[in-house]
Parts: structure tokens; C-alpha cells; sequence
């Protein structure tokens, strides 16, 4: 394979660069050359951060270039809709979006208001046929009792329905060697309730 492209936007806290980490590390494991990057901004208040991964035979660059996404990961649906920029219909980007709004200060102050998750998902329409929007926080709420483990539920949507091309053994061994040993279980039970996630109806 001669590469793939993930970018992976949110806002701090969300476990974004867990994210990156955990399909890194898959990535390796298969075989693939891997590069990362991140774009931290204001992270640490709970401001946006976009995460880079690029893995394939050979990779020499850890930045995806504008409209070059396979696959875009967007933990907050706003901060999905500002990395729009990097798909492209032309390369069939996918969009796995959770619906959960994270709102920034501009919204909380009333300074502007959040647009609705069918005005976002019509405008990352303008960029990709393939949109799908989950309820992953929301879900792992139910499973585990904290928001938390949304990336993992995000990870196992997309590994069941082949939306990066990662065999689900390796991406298990990351999991594994990653998150903390008494933490497994409940991550790899959010992994495959993520997996039985009905894949919604993209048009």
C-alpha cells in the first residue's frame, strides 16, 4: 500500500493524541512505515488539536496535505467541520464523527451560536460522500460511565467497517500495550461495542 492518511481533529482532553498513538502503533505492527504529527494550539484549555497519522510502504512526510485525507476523525463536530480543508471527494475521504458538542467559549459567552449537527454534516457533504456521524460519546457514557473512552468506541466503528485498512488483531495489540493494564477490558468491551455499531445511512 502506498499510503493512507488520517487526520484526527477535537479539542484537548478528548484523548486525541491516544488516538494517534493507538493507530501508530497498529500501523507498525502490520508492517507499515508510520509518521505523526500534531497541531496543539490551546489543547490544554480545551482548545483545538489536530492529529496526523500517515502510514505505508514508505512515508517522508508526517503532514497530510490539503484534500489528501483517507479518513478524518472528528471527536467534536465543529472541530470535525474546521479540518474539513483536508478531504476531498476526489480521494474519497471518509468523515467518523462524533456527535457530542464540546461548545467554546465564544458559544458559552453568547458571542456566536453553534451550528446544527445537519448544518455540519451538509457542509463536510460538500467534501466527501461518506459522512458518518456516531453516538460515541453518548455510548461510552453507557458502557464505562465517563466520555473518556470515545476515541476507542470512534477506533471500533471504523475497524469493523474497514474504514482504515488495519488488521483488527494489531490494533487490539496497541490497545493492549498502550492503556494502562486495568483499564484493558473496559477499553477493549467500548472497542467492540463499537464495532456493533449500525454503520448510519450516509447519502
Amino acid at each position: 500500500m502506498r499510503e493512507f492518511n488520517i487526520v484526527i481533529s477535537g479539542v484537548g482532553g478528548q484523548g486525541i493524541l491516544t488516538l494517534k498513538l493507538l493507530i501508530a502503533k497498529a500501523a507498525f505492527f502490520q508492517g507499515f512505515d508510520v509518521k505523526t504529527s500534531e497541531i496543539h494550539g490551546l489543547s490544554q484549555r480545551g482548545g483545538g488539536l489536530v492529529s496526523h497519522v500517515r502510514f505505508g510502504d514508505k512515508i517522508y512526510s508526517p503532514m497530510v496535505l490539503q484534500g489528501e485525507a483517507n479518513l478524518i476523525f472528528g471527536l467534536e463536530p465543529l472541530e470535525a467541520l474546521r479540518t474539513a480543508y483536508y478531504a476531498s471527494k476526489e480521494m474519497k475521504t471518509i468523515f467518523v464523527v462524533d456527535t457530542f458538542k464540546w461548545y467554546p467559549v465564544s458559544v458559552m459567552t453568547g458571542e456566536e451560536k453553534y451550528p446544527s449537527l445537519d448544518y455540519i454534516k451538509k457542509s463536510l457533504e460538500k467534501f466527501s460522500s461518506k459522512v458518518y456521524f456516531v453516538d460515541a460519546s453518548k455510548k461510552s457514557m453507557e458502557i464505562a460511565g465517563t466520555n473518556v473512552m470515545t476515541n476507542i468506541f470512534l477506533l471500533g466503528f471504523a475497524s469493523a467497517n474497514r474504514l482504515l485498512p488495519l488488521k483488527r488483531e494489531f490494533i487490539l495489540k496497541a490497545l493492549e500495550e498502550t492503556v494502562p493494564p486495568k483499564f484493558f477490558e473496559l477499553n477493549k468491551k467500548v472497542f467492540k461495542e463499537g464495532e456493533n455499531y449500525p454503520i448510519p445511512i450516509s447519502k
